[in-house]
Order: C-alpha cells, then sequence, then structure tokens
C-alpha cells in the first residue's frame, strides 16, 4: 500500500498519543496538519511559529524515533509554518527543516521579528506617566477566604484553587466561569488573581472587563498604536477576562482578542474568562473563538441553597465585627434567594438602619426593612400555602394527601397540615376538612389531637413540625 502523507501522519499520531498527556496531545498535536510526502520527506503544517519552537525544544526526540519508525532510517521531518502579518490580509507560510535542537532553531532567521518589544505602552497607564510594574486591577477584597465554598461552587472554586497554584499549567487553560447575575463570578475570578500575585509576585496579573478591552481596543485603532495594544496583552501572565458575552456583535475586537488569546495559550500563559452564560449558549461570538473558550474547563456558578446563603451572610457580619442573631440571618437567607449580591445588599441596608437609628436588629427590624428585598414578603398563610409547605418538606404529591391513601408518610403529612390549618389559619374545622379531600370535623380535631401527643412523646416528629412551623414564621 502506497504510503501517504495522511496516512504516515495518523499512524505517528497513534505512537504520540500513547506517549504524552491527553491535554498537551490536543493542545500541540491535534492542529497540525499534514500536507505532503516528497520521497521520505515528510511536511506538516503549524498554525505558528512560536508552535514550530516548542514542538522542537519538547517533543523533538519523540518526533525523530516516530518518523524513523513510519519511514525509516532516512526519515526525515520539515515544517511548513503560517506566519501571520497585520499589514497583510492573508498569511503566508514558510517551511523550516527539524533539525532535532530547539535552542538552534529559535534563533535561526525568520522574515518577522519573534522578540518581544521591551519598551511597549501599557493602556492602563496615564500618558506621561512611567509605570514599571503592571497594575492587576484587582479588587483586594476578594479572596478564596472571604468566598464561601458551597454545593453550588464546589467545582469552580476548586479548579479556581488548582489554577492558582499553578497557573499556565494544569489543563484548566482556559478557565471559563459561568453563571447568572451576582452569583460571584468577579470575585472567583479576582481570588485566583489574588492568590496568584501573594505567591508569584513576579508573574504580570491583569484583570480588565471586556467593556474596558474593547474601549483600550476603540482608543488604540484611533491613536495608530494598535500594536503597542496587542503586545502589551501578549506580555501577561494571567489575563483575567470578565463578561466575555459582551463581546457580542464586535467583530473587529474579537478578531483581536483571538489573536491574542492563541499567542497567551500557546506560550503556556493561563486566560480565565468569566460570562453569564455557558459557552455553548453564547450568541453573537464567532465560532473560532467559542471553540477556544472550550479548550479548558467551564465550571458554573448556581444559586446557593439556604444554607450556604446563612454561610455567606454569618461571614459578612464575621468581617464587619456585628453580632446577629440566627433568627435573624435565617429570615434574610430564607426570603432572598435569587443571589449572593442581593443577599449582601440586603445586610448592608439593614445594618446601615440599625446604626442610623440605634436599634437593635431584631427579627421585626429585619421584616420592616427588608420589604424592598423581599419579594411577597406578606405571603398569606392558607391552607394552600400550608399544604405545599408540608408536601414539599416531606417530598410527598400534594393530590396524595387529599387522597384516601392510609400510607403513613401521606397520613402524617395530612394530619400535620391539618394541625398547621387549625394554628395559623382562620378556617373552621369543617372548611378544613373539606379542603383536605372532603373530611368531617372529627376527622379533624383527631388529627390535631394526634399530632399534639407526638409532639410530646416522639423528639423526632417534634423535630419535623417545629422546622415547618419556623418555615411559616419566615413567610
Amino acid at each position: 500500500m502506497e504510503k501517504t502523507c495522511t496516512n504516515v501522519w495518523n499512524s505517528c499520531l497513534q505512537i504520540i498519543k500513547d506517549n504524552i498527556p491527553a491535554q498537551s496531545f490536543k493542545t500541540w498535536f491535534e492542529p497540525i496538519k499534514a500536507l505532503r510526502m516528497e520521497g521520505s520527506v515528510l511536511t506538516i503544517q503549524v498554525p505558528s511559529l512560536f508552535f514550530y519552537e516548542w514542538l522542537e525544544e519538547h517533543y523533538v526526540g519523540l518526533l525523530r524515533k516516530t518518523i524513523k519508525k513510519q519511514l525509516g532510517d532516512e526519515g526525515r521531518l520539515e515544517y511548513n509554518i503560517v506566519v501571520e502579518q497585520s499589514s497583510s490580509p492573508k498569511p503566508y507560510t514558510t517551511n523550516m527543516p527539524s533539525n532535532g535542537n530547539g535552542a538552534e532553531a529559535k534563533n535561526q532567521s525568520m522574515p518577522i521579528p519573534i522578540s518581544i518589544n521591551k519598551d511597549i505602552k501599557n493602556p492602563f497607564v496615564i500618558p506621561g506617566l512611567k509605570k514599571l510594574n503592571v497594575d492587576p486591577q484587582l479588587n483586594r477584597n476578594y479572596t478564596f477566604e472571604s468566598f464561601v465554598e458551597g454545593d453550588c461552587n464546589r467545582l469552580a472554586r476548586s479548579a479556581g484553587y488548582a489554577v492558582a497554584a499553578k497557573p499556565g499549567g494544569t489543563s484548566f487553560n482556559p478557565l471559563m466561569i459561568y453563571g447568572g447575575v451576582g452569583l460571584g463570578k468577579t470575585h472567583l475570578a479576582q481570588a485566583i488573581g489574588n492568590e496568584i500575585k501573594r505567591t508569584l509576585p513576579d508573574k504580570l496579573v491583569l484583570y480588565v472587563s471586556c467593556e474596558k478591552f474593547t474601549q483600550q481596543f476603540v482608543d488604540a485603532l484611533k491613536h495608530n498604536n494598535i500594536n503597542d495594544f496587542v503586545n502589551f496583552y501578549q506580555a501577561i501572565d494571567v489575563l483575567i477576562m470578565d463578561d466575555v458575552h459582551n463581546f457580542a456583535g464586535k467583530e473587529k475586537t474579537q478578531d483581536f482578542f483571538f489573536h491574542i488569546f492563541n499567542h497567551l495559550h500557546q506560550s503556556g500563559k493561563q486566560l480565565i474568562i468569566t460570562s453569564d452564560k455557558a459557552p455553548k449558549d453564547l450568541a453573537g461570538l464567532e465560532e473560532r473563538l467559542l471553540s477556544r473558550f472550550k479548550w479548558g474547563l467551564s465550571a458554573d456558578l448556581q444559586v446557593p441553597d439556604l444554607e450556604t446563603r446563612m454561610a455567606i451572610l454569618k461571614n459578612k457580619i464575621y468581617q464587619d465585627g456585628i453580632e446577629l442573631s440566627n433568627e435573624v440571618v435565617e429570615y434574610v437567607a430564607h426570603n432572598i434567594d435569587n443571589n449572593v449580591r442581593e443577599l449582601e445588599g440586603a445586610m448592608v441596608s439593614l445594618l446601615a438602619q440599625s446604626t442610623l437609628n440605634r436599634k437593635e436588629i431584631d427579627l421585626n427590624l429585619a421584616k420592616q426593612m427588608l420589604k424592598n428585598f423581599v419579594k411577597n414578603s406578606a405571603k398569606e398563610i392558607s391552607m394552600e400555602y400550608i399544604q405545599s409547605l408540608v408536601c414539599e418538606y416531606f417530598e410527598v404529591p400534594i393530590e396524595m394527601v387529599k387522597s384516601q391513601t392510609r400510607k403513613r408518610e401521606i397520613v402524617q403529612a395530612r394530619q400535620i397540615s391539618m394541625y398547621l390549618a387549625k394554628a395559623h389559619t382562620k378556617s373552621s374545622l369543617k372548611s378544613i376538612g373539606h379542603f383536605f379531600g372532603g373530611r368531617d370535623h372529627s376527622t379533624v380535631i383527631y388529627a390535631c389531637q394526634t399530632v399534639e401527643d407526638l409532639i410530646d412523646t416522639d423528639k423526632k416528629f417534634k423535630g419535623y413540625v417545629a422546622d415547618i412551623q419556623k418555615k411559616l414564621k419566615m413567610s
């Protein structure tokens, strides 16, 4: 069978894949294309000069052995390198032989300069002021210590720790953190940056919002210094780009960010990006950019559960040096379940009101002050609401409570519902019985007596009723 460049290179890839980590293979070998075979010389195309240098420096031994196994002792490898120039709309290519020496490869003359200009301009510095170090633009209050962990964010937080410990050295590159408004994306992204600056102070870390990046890009075009803009970003070790969904529709900005992204990724630099949606749900972004967002790890932040919301509030009041009763903390956490930002905002308002009016923060003040934050703060305690609360607590279907079934868990939910309806509504025994499946008033009396007896004798059952009553009180 005649050997073609494609089947020879595919055979080489099978060997290479078994000898290097999967992420390395995906990054450095999947983008390579087999171009041609001339005698015993195989030519492959690589997407950049840096790509060529990296292969020659890190994988030349493996490549040489693989080529010899496929083509014999005379087998040789040549590279076809795609060289992109800003002045030319189309990239051109240049050929380079594999010489088996990464150091020599870097020193060979090339048609374009490959060193970064050391005298580059920093778009974050006011013109006329010289600044030696890059200000990371990080909020020092955003740390891992102040980011409360829960089931809603455990994956993203763990990945963030791994990236902070070894920026650019994990498979989480890029690390994409996505989730709804106010769930802590910016906090976590900046916490990673702050941790890197703490442990690796020489690393150039930069946090920038998508809007700021776009504004700088437009200014660079306007003042004809786009090369300085690109060179600056290509020199960053850890780039944190916030709210990348705002790139939607900005084709030119996306194009330049794409090239900056490629350069940093291929240079082993760390990229951290945040978005309000998963990569597959982002609209208005180029497919090639979206595909790169999927290279590393995409971790979502979800709405925190009640326990996590309480932990967040306790952490905040501890930092502020304030004491609050568990009752108030639980009330705020129970009623504000949209996002963390709104949760903390409500607590700030509560603390401010207490300080200004010199009032102690109790449950009544909390209820009075949080009317602007709490939706449906005056829920009517009706039999329907009691029934739904009890059924949700015991995880039983509502229609089963009204049915004739005598299953133990259903009877228990029904009797507790009747007991609470009698205690918290003005409904008559007859109307309560009618509501719960057309039963008579004697059934309601029996249910209430049974619940009272169990509260006195069964500690576990007493806890059930107390939990549900607490939820009713919070409502």
